[in-house]
């Protein structure tokens, strides 16, 4: 199972994509980067990135690049699943209501003890 490798946060709402380009992370050109369509230029930033094909406009989608999403998918849902977990300690869930500079080192904790299940499920 996947391992929550890195975490970050911003004041206020920030779109994911904007939080990563202002991170400045380094990629390695041999690791791969499944992302949603929020993640559309993405691909300009980074070789390794994999984001789903889009429709063109009053076509439809040709079948290979259904196929790829579908693939795209499969993978994806393991990082779902993750956020999921997040959600279920409410952290993600809602708004949150406590001290603002506390957010990331509760955000790390969460992902520590995520972490830690992860490594030791049976």
């Amino acid at each position: 199972m996947g391992q929550i490798i890195c975490t970050g946060v911003d004041t206020g709402r920030t779109h994911d994509f904007k939080l990563l380009k202002r991170s400045r992370l380094p990629f390695v050109a041999s690791q791969m980067c499944l992302a949603d369509r929020g993640y559309q230029g993405f691909a300009k930033r980074h070789a390794g990135a994999c984001t789903p094909a889009k429709k063109p406009r009053k076509q439809p989608l040709p079948e290979e690049e259904k196929q790829h999403n579908r693939a795209l998918a499969r993978l994806r849902v393991r990082v779902e699943h993750v956020i999921r977990r997040f959600k279920i300690f409410r952290i993600f869930s809602g708004r949150y209501r406590n001290r603002r500079k506390r957010f990331g080192l509760r955000l790390n904790l969460i992902a520590g003890l995520l972490n830690y299940e992860l490594a030791h499920a049976s």
